[in-house]
């Protein structure tokens, strides 16, 4: 194997199509059918793609110790618990995420194309991966996208040494003239814990304001992170949305809250049984498609040509990095962690799945 880029001896550039036929390779071996199998690869390889590594193949080994272990099920299609026209409450099942949120924003498109807006809430559920893939999956419907989950308490309030919110991840996706342009994804910790678990399996230390060791001081110590706490992004703003999203997952959809949630890298025969909710709002509700096209195509274009500070060239808006970095990767390949690849490999072997060959570009 040939590293790639600066940091030429923990990352290798691996080819698109061979990532995603080995990961999905895993799947099927693990019990399911190979579509779903597709699917789950594609979702994970996407976030990769768009650099979201700790969103993208190092969960790999984690989903099948968890699938193994029976603290995720094989379940796929969604009990339905609540109808009400345009607001619904679904059962995942314990299901992988990748499987049960595309069901569940579907709904929520659907009946968005119906009423005008659409709210599913999802109880029962597992991780479901980068938030930003289900907002635009809306967004690619033409309606305004909104994917929100809440994770095991990870963040202290603020002056608290005890956790008690997750980085609860929150996705906005808004459709242009152009396309999906804007898309905000974030969580509401200072950094996604697999940030800090891909620091600390490759080495490297973290800057002071991501997390704390398990007595809540700042550290650089990425080992002694992962079995501290994340810190809130912005302080008690990041804190209180987090409780908010908590507020609009678990405790609307009757599903898990704070540490109800289980966590994801302990007690693998446990379920998650964290919980999601799934917005999509027409934009014909508000006055015309066409209208709100060209009105955040305007937006979009008002913030681009800003003024830039000094020795600034480009501005960006949220989600264009990330963009126009998967379609880099889609052409030239994508530079994944020599540790997921390993972690990717050593999964594939566990569970007697056939890797192909010719993956690894030089």
């Amino acid at each position: 194997m040939t590293a790639q880029a600066s940091d030429s001896d923990r990352r290798v550039l691996v080819r698109p199509a061979w990532l995603e036929a080995t990961v999905s390779a895993v799947f099927s071996a693990v019990g399911f059918d190979p579509s779903d199998a597709a699917k789950i690869a594609t979702a994970l390889v996407e976030a990769d793609l768009r650099g979201v590594s700790s969103h993208g193949i190092m969960l790999v080994p984690m989903y099948v110790e968890r699938l193994n272990a029976g603290g995720v099920t094989r379940e796929r299609e969604l009990d339905i618990l609540y109808d009400a026209g345009a607001a619904m409450v679904v059962d995942a099942r314990g299901g992988m995420g990748q499987l049960s949120s595309p069901q569940a924003m579907g709904h929520a498109i659907d009946r968005a194309g119906r009423y005008g807006i659409g709210l599913v809430s999802v109880r029962n559920a597992h991780h479901f991966g980068a938030a930003s893939r289900w907002a635009m999956q809306a967004g690619d419907a033409g309606c305004v996208g909104v994917a929100m989950s809440n994770t095991t308490p990870l963040m202290p309030a603020p002056g608290g040494a005890e956790r008690i919110v997750g980085n609860n991840p929150l996705a906005i996706a808004v459709p242009t003239s152009a396309g999906v342009e804007i898309v905000l994804d974030m969580a509401l910790s200072a950094v996604a814990l697999g940030k800090i678990r891909l620091a600390a399996s490759a080495g490297r230390p973290i800057p002071e304001t991501w997390a704390t060791d398990p007595s809540g001081t700042p550290t650089t110590d990425a080992e002694e992170a992962v079995l501290g706490m994340l810190l809130p992004a912005a302080g008690h703003k990041g804190f209180g949305l987090a409780l908010m999203i908590d507020v609009l997952t678990g405790v609307l959809s009757g599903g898990g809250w704070g540490d109800q949630v289980r966590p994801l890298y302990r007690e693998p025969d446990r379920p998650n049984d964290c919980a999601h909710l799934f917005l999509a709002i027409d934009p014909e509700l508000m006055g015309g498609v066409e209208s709100f096209r060209r009105r955040s195509s305007g937006l979009a274009a008002r913030v681009r040509s800003s003024a830039t500070a000094p020795g600034v060239n480009r501005l960006y808006l949220p989600g264009e990095i990330e963009a126009e970095r998967a379609a880099h990767q889609r052409r030239r390949g994508v530079l994944v962690e020599r540790s997921g690849l390993d972690g990717l490999l050593a999964a594939a072997r566990a569970v007697g799945a056939v890797v192909p060959a010719g993956g690894v570009l030089d």
